[in-house]
């Protein structure tokens, strides 16, 4: 069934759907009566160091994508190859013949929005530095593009916003600012990793960097001996972007982490955000929408920081939501706004913490309540009296898997009959990256890796196991974008009479992987055997047993 507020969604792809294949049919068209190549922009592969060599401006400018190098000649990729004009100055500019072939022209686009537009900026930006520190602009939330970047006149401003111009192009998470002996790194974590953006810089501008960042930030630029926390927003591509800065004083200097909140997330799938998207099993899904469908009690996920806890929340309330039930939630901070639920930012300044506003949330009548976060003794206990009470409660604890939950909330003095009596189920997850579609390929497992990954040889002979080579899309890295593992602890009658008799830990996993619950290792493996990942990188995530 489709809610209203899905339908604009589905249109809209739908529209996307239709322009992308009437752009095609007149690609093709075109090609058929010039007699030219007709290129299959779906299966399209960019030769990296080929794009480099051109001038971006002159890709934007004359709407193309080269190719190949040819002997002697240039092959391109345009949607429009009949201004005979505008092909003698490309080939005076490129100062080389060039070979026209046809492609769809919004895939062309495509390819140039995501291109490496934002690293030769970014790469231009560390050549200059004739440094002053610029105010912040008075008119609110700041716009973030190309051309605001390129006409910059500060060399330290062009550096910052480019570098997050290029961290938000790139899908990055989170921006690092590492102070060394003599130079600063600043990195990228994507997909849960860390990459060099650019070369490092020289230590002298470090603390004219990290300043640009405190004013973006509106914190003490004097202020060198203490940690410091502040936010900023910007305006990207008609979307605002969230971002927090912790600033912490190092041996050699200051150094500087930006957290990328993107509420309006760049990845296309996660527009309509539901647990098939997330890369549940079918019966991991099946219990859990089982689960959150129970008209009272509370929904537990558990993790490490970064291991997706939240978006699997906002998955589960967005496939919940209906006009009928009075959703609210109340986060540090909002991550993702969705449509049609109260959403309630922590501001521990002010005296918000998520005991005091989940008490006023209880006072609004809700049927659902999602918290982002249990982390003290009176949180703890009034999200368990909420569930009791007849709210069906959404909720988040850090622990290593789903028994070490239950020793969580005995430490923070729940009473553990209550506890019990409230939990509908214990949902433990981790991310795993995931290989690249792109550059997928069979792989030779060695005899080493069997035995890191406590596989035995003989019973995985026949097992195909795959990785990437690296490619265009996934920066060489062979990964592109994540997926869940996961292990659902139901509690069953068995299970609660297990736990309420405080057995040994390793009793009731036994119990529970007899009743069907898959461990996080098992759900990691079939990840490989499915061809979704590697067995280095569950190895990374996951105990080997």
């Amino acid at each position: 069934m489709t809610t209203d507020n899905q339908t604009p969604l589905i249109d809209a792809a739908q529209d996307l759907a239709v322009s992308g294949a009437a752009d095609a049919r007149r690609a093709r068209e075109i090609a058929e009566r010039h007699g030219l190549d007709l290129v299959d922009m779906a299966s399209f592969r960019i030769d990296n160091d080929l794009f480099r060599s051109i001038p971006f401006e002159l890709m934007l400018r004359y709407d193309f994508v080269p190719e190949e190098q040819l002997d002697g000649r240039l092959a391109v990729v345009m949607a429009d190859p009949t201004d005979i004009t505008k092909l003698d100055e490309l080939e005076l500019l490129l100062g080389q013949p060039v070979e026209v072939r046809v492609g769809a022209r919004a895939a062309i686009s495509e390819i140039l929005q995501r291109s490496e537009s934002a690293q030769r900026v970014l790469d231009e930006a560390t050549e200059d530095f004739k440094l002053q520190l610029v105010g912040e602009d008075e008119g609110g939330d700041q716009v973030l593009s190309i051309d605001r970047i390129s006409h910059d006149t500060s060399p330290i401003i062009k550096l910052v916003d480019s570098t997050i111009f290029n961290a938000i192009q790139r899908r990055a998470s989170d921006i690092h600012i590492e102070t060394r002996e003599g130079e600063v790194v600043i990195k990228y974590r994507i997909d849960g990793v860390l990459y060099q953006a650019m070369e490092p810089i020289d230590k002298r501008h470090h603390q004219t960097v990290i300043s640009r960042v405190k004013v973006m930030a509106e914190l003490d630029i004097a202020e060198k001996r203490v940690p410091q926390d502040g936010r900023f927003k910007l305006r990207f591509e008609g979307r605002t972007i969230d971002f927090r800065v912790s600033v912490m004083p190092s041996v050699h200097g200051e150094d500087c982490v930006i957290r990328i909140l993107d509420k309006e997330s760049m990845n296309k799938e996660f527009k309509q955000l539901r647990l098939d998207i997330l890369g549940f099993d079918a019966t991991t899904m099946r219990k859990v929408r089982k689960f959150i469908r129970e008209p009272y009690g509370m929904v537990l996920v558990t993790g490490p920081t970064g291991s997706g806890k939240t978006t699997t929340l906002y998955a589960c309330l967005s496939e919940i939501q209906s006009s009928e039930d009075k959703i609210v939630t109340i986060e540090d901070p909002v991550e993702y706004q969705l449509r049609g639920i109260t959403q309630i930012p922590v501001n521990e300044k002010k005296g918000l913490t998520f005991a005091r506003g989940l008490r006023s949330i209880l006072r609004h009548d809700p049927d659902k309540i999602m918290v982002g976060e249990i982390r003290d003794q009176e949180t703890a206990q009034i999200a368990v009296q909420s569930a009791l009470t007849g709210h069906l409660v959404f909720t988040t604890v850090h622990a290593n898997n789903v028994i070490d939950v239950l020793g969580r909330f005995l430490n923070m003095k729940v009473d553990l009959y209550n506890f019990v009596s409230a939990l509908n189920c214990v949902l433990a997850q981790r991310l795993v990256r995931k290989i690249c579609n792109n550059c997928r390929r069979e792989a030779s497992i060695s005899a080493e890796l069997f035995e890191e990954s406590g596989l035995d040889p003989a019973l995985h002979a026949g097992q195909t196991f795959f990785e990437g080579a690296g490619c265009f899309e996934c920066n060489g890295t062979g990964f592109l974008g994540r997926t869940a593992i996961t292990e659902l602890l139901d509690l069953s009658d068995r299970i609660r009479e297990l736990i309420l008799e405080r057995r040994p830990a390793s009793e009731i996993r036994r119990a529970a992987h007899e009743e069907g619950m898959l461990f996080l290792r098992e759900s990691a493996l079939q990840k490989t055997f499915e061809g979704v990942t590697t067995l280095r990188e569950i190895n990374k995530v996951t105990f080997v047993d």
